[in-house]
This record gives structure tokens, sequence and C-alpha cells, in this order.
């Protein structure tokens, strides 16, 4: 009962359902109670017990308060579920050890003791300020705004979104991405690292994707509209959750691969608050790790109160799947349609007929200049530089074109 309503009140001489049948008491009775929590029950709880007569009948009261639990009875942790006593799991302890300290171990809003109010790009801030409704006066006085500022220092999250370089004070305010030619790691076409501050990555990430996914195009009345194979509101609300809602305790980054058949976006730390994969997926609910860290996403619009990220991503991607990887990360998986569908159409696109013909162009310009450039080939084809980067990509995978050396000072090699 402590361990659920940090109160307990417990009689003896009353059955569970209210029938009074009385108990012998005597002082040794009331000196055992007292012993046997005392002898068993750790922390140390200090309980009011007392002789009491109900229905002219005697009967022992035991009132306690405790805010220190989880509390352990012969070693174990329990909690009362109806009219029974059931152990705690490892994961119902962790939660509920992490919901007694929950404020006080907020990495966010922890103060940041090396950074100084002259880390802090002022444009950063007025941007973000700009974007809020609100206006710039000078750093300390807008930070103080944002509640970003404890005792005259800089808290957690003021660095990590507003400093001029986070990773010097954070290794990892990071992003790594990579590319990867089948369905699992054996072959690397690309990995990069990005640096910056939270909201700077989060527009490397939804760049990465976009360049490394196929992009096809409809029509809307005399406009061209790119339609990636994902969808991009999708993929990016999942991005959002990875950096607002992980784990900054843990050293590692938020990734994102790219498969053959798949993306992934991986997140540091489990979820937060006894949610589970099940809850996410149906109900409208959510619990904030980094509570002053989501109130910052939300002012700049970027993220909803009510937790309708999750629904929004399966609206729109309803085969997305989320997973826990053991104990350290939370992960977003995306299918890719292209090896879905037949290979003559994605969904809302123009054929892939026009893609063979910018590849064909692409190696007959490079039949004729190993070292031609990306722009260079851009204007031979026709066709934007995105789209020669992707072109080039999946001659890469085919294994019909090879790069031989670095970006500058290389060339091209064709495999016939």
């Amino acid at each position: 009962m402590l361990n659920k309503h940090q109160r307990a009140e417990l009689w003896f001489g009353i059955k569970n359902d209210g029938t009074v049948v009385g108990q012998q008491v005597s002082e040794k009775t009331i000196r055992d109670i007292s012993k046997a929590i005392a002898d068993h029950i750790e922390p140390k709880i200090y309980p009011v017990i007392e002789q009491v007569t109900v229905d002219s009948k005697q009967c022992i009261k035991v009132q306690v308060e405790g805010k220190e639990y989880p509390y352990y009875a012969y070693g174990r942790a329990y909690i009362r579920v109806g009219d029974e006593d059931r152990q705690l799991s490892a994961r119902e302890l962790e939660n509920l050890i992490l919901s007694k300290n929950r404020d006080r171990l907020r990495w966010d809003t922890e103060v940041c003791d090396k950074a100084t109010f002259d880390d802090i790009g002022s444009g950063k801030l007025k941007s973000f300020l700009k974007l809020c409704g609100l206006k710039f006066d000078t750093i300390p006085n807008s930070l103080e705004k944002l509640n970003l500022i404890k005792d005259g220092k800089l808290l957690n999250a003021a660095v990590l979104c507003f400093a001029r370089k986070p990773e010097r004070f954070f290794p990892n305010a990071r992003l790594r991405c990579a590319v990867f030619g089948t369905m699992d790691t054996t072959v690397t076409l690309d990995m990069k690292d990005f640096y910056g501050d939270v909201f700077a990555l989060i527009s490397k990430a939804e760049e990465y994707i976009l360049e490394h996914i196929n992009i096809g195009m409809r029509l809307e009345g005399l406009l061209r509209v790119d339609v990636p194979e994902i969808d991009r509101e999708a993929f990016r609300e999942a991005i959002i959750n990875a950096f607002c809602h992980r784990d900054y305790r843990e050293y590692d980054s938020v990734n994102i691969a790219i498969f053959k058949d798949r993306v992934e976006i991986r997140s540091p730390g489990l979820l937060y608050g006894g949610l589970t994969i099940d809850t996410i997926r149906k109900k409208m609910v959510s619990a904030r790790r980094n509570e002053l860290l989501a109130e910052l996403f939300q002012r700049s619009h970027r993220i909803e109160k009510w937790g309708r990220g999750i629904k929004m991503i399966l609206e729109r991607e309803p085969a997305t799947e989320f997973e826990e990887v053991g104990s350290v990360q939370f992960v977003a998986t995306f299918k890719r349609k292209s090896l879905e569908l037949p290979a003559e159409v994605l969904p809302g696109t123009t054929t892939q007929k026009t893609s063979v013909k910018t590849s064909v162009k692409i190696l007959e310009a490079i039949r004729q200049n190993s070292r031609i450039t990306i722009p260079e080939l851009a204007v031979f084809a026709g066709v934007t530089e995105r789209s020669v980067e992707r072109n080039i990509r999946q001659l890469q995978l085919e294994n019909r074109l090879r790069r031989v050396g670095p970006d500058k000072g290389g060339h091209w090699e064709i495999v016939e």
C-alpha cells in the first residue's frame, strides 16, 4: 500500500468484505506487530498502532505514511492490487524509482556548470523567439522568459538548443546517419556524423533521409510536386520524437539507418513513465522524459501537447513498427515502398523510365570524362543535382559504377 499510495491503513479483526470478527488483543500483540514491521520492512517506517473497538469487538488499527518508496518486505517489493499483494516486476520497480525521483533526475533542468552566456548563439535565440511570438531583449533576459536559467546559470536545455557548439558540453549532441546496400549492415554505402543544436540536427536528419530514399513526382495542376516513398510528415515526426524524448544521460546519439527495404530511426532510451508499445499505438497519451525540452518544442510548434504524434505517424504510414531493443533503444521503422510495388511505378509518382534515361546520360558523360563533377552531370543530363546523386547511388547499388579516390581528386569508373 505504501508503494502504491505512500500511505497505508491495515486492520486486524476485520475481513476483506468489511465484516467485523474481532481480534484478541494484548500488549504483547501490539509489541509483536511493531517488532515484525521494524524487523522486516525497509526503509524503516514508524506506524501508529492502536487498539480500537468496532461493533463492540476489539480490533487493531495500523496507520503509516511514507515517501521513501520503494518499500521492501522480507527483501522483496510488493504492491497492493485489489485484495492481494503482488510482487513488483523489475520494470515496475524501475518505474517506481523513476517516478519518485522524476523531477530531481530530469536531465534538461540540470545546470550546465561549464557553459556561460557567451556560448549562446544570439541568432539562434532570436529565430526561436520569433517562431514563438516573443521579442528578443538580451540573451539572459530572453532565456529567463523561457525558464532556461537557474540561479544565474544555464540549464542543459538552453545549451542543447541554443549554444553555438553544444557538442563542446555534450558529446552525444550528435546525429549519426548511414546507408546500407542490403537489408542488414554488411555493406555500408555512406556514413556521416552531424553535430549542432537539437533543431539543426532535426533538419539534418530530415534532409539525409530525403537524399537517400526514392523521390517521385505527381502533378498538381501545372506544378510538379515531390513525393517521397515514405511520407515526409510521418518520418519527420519520428525524428522530432527521437530528439525530444531521448535519454540524454546515455552517451549514444540519435541514429538514422537506411536499408534497402526500410528506414530505422533509433533513439537512446526506452519509453518513459511506464508507457508500452501497445499503449502508444492505441491511446493518445504521452509521458515526457524531458519536460522543459518538450515545452520548447511545443512553443516552436514542433510537437503537440496531447501526444498526437504517434497517431499521425500511423495514419500516414500504417505499416510503421515501434520496438524497444534491449534496455537501451527505442526504434521506429518505416518500410520503403520501392520494394513492395512493381518496378514501373511508385504510388502517386511518375514512372521510373525518367530515372533510367538519366542513368544512361550519366554513364555517357562519365565515359567522356571520368572526373566530371555532380553539378556538371546535372547540366549534362538536364536534371537536378539531387537527382544525379540519387541515380549514382542506384548505379553503385547495381554495381555498375564505382568511385575511385576521394570526392575531390578522385574519379568515376564504369563497371562494364
